[in-house]
């Protein structure tokens, strides 16, 4: 099974749809937003998608409670943070990475995902994978992307859209 990780949607739909579609071309179960989806009417886009979304809120996220009445048939979304254990992997989830290199020297923590600099990162810090998608909205950086994880091979990568 894969994951699909996805941040810094800021209400690009074109993108956003883009992304969907590959989640479900990729039979994606689980979808990680790290934070700044902006708008509650994204949600619709998800309409159909089989699987669950884990959130957190990003520096733009204004509407929190549109936002989390709009998803909460989908999943959850989070204040700052998310720390948990997804299918045996042990998850942290957050919008800013300001915490990601002390976390991952804790070496309690399988997966590190973050967005908020627009800036794609797959890389192995300690016994952590850390991922930072990129940003889907592409507004920043002009491009427009996301990542596919494998967490059984903990393997992950970059999809431009």
């Amino acid at each position: 099974m894969k994951w699909g990780i996805i941040s810094d949607t800021h209400d690009n739909l074109s993108s956003l749809k883009k992304a969907i579609n590959i989640f479900r071309q990729q039979k994606v179960k689980i979808i990680f937003h790290a934070g700044d989806f902006i708008s509650p009417f994204t949600v619709r886009l998800f309409e159909g998608f089989d699987g669950k979304l884990i959130g957190v809120f990003g520096n733009n996220d204004g509407e929190k409670i549109g936002l989390k009445k709009a998803y909460k048939n989908l999943g959850e979304i989070h204040e700052d943070f998310f720390l948990g254990e997804v299918e045996g992997k042990r998850i942290f989830l957050t919008h800013k990475g300001d915490l990601v290199p002390s976390l991952a020297k804790s070496g309690d923590i399988d997966i590190l995902i973050y967005g908020h600099t627009h800036k794609q990162e797959i890389k192995q810090l300690g016994h952590s994978l850390v991922i930072n998608p990129g940003e889907c909205g592409g507004w920043l950086s002009q491009e427009s992307t996301i990542a596919l994880l494998d967490p059984e091979a903990l393997e992950a990568k970059i999809i431009s859209l």
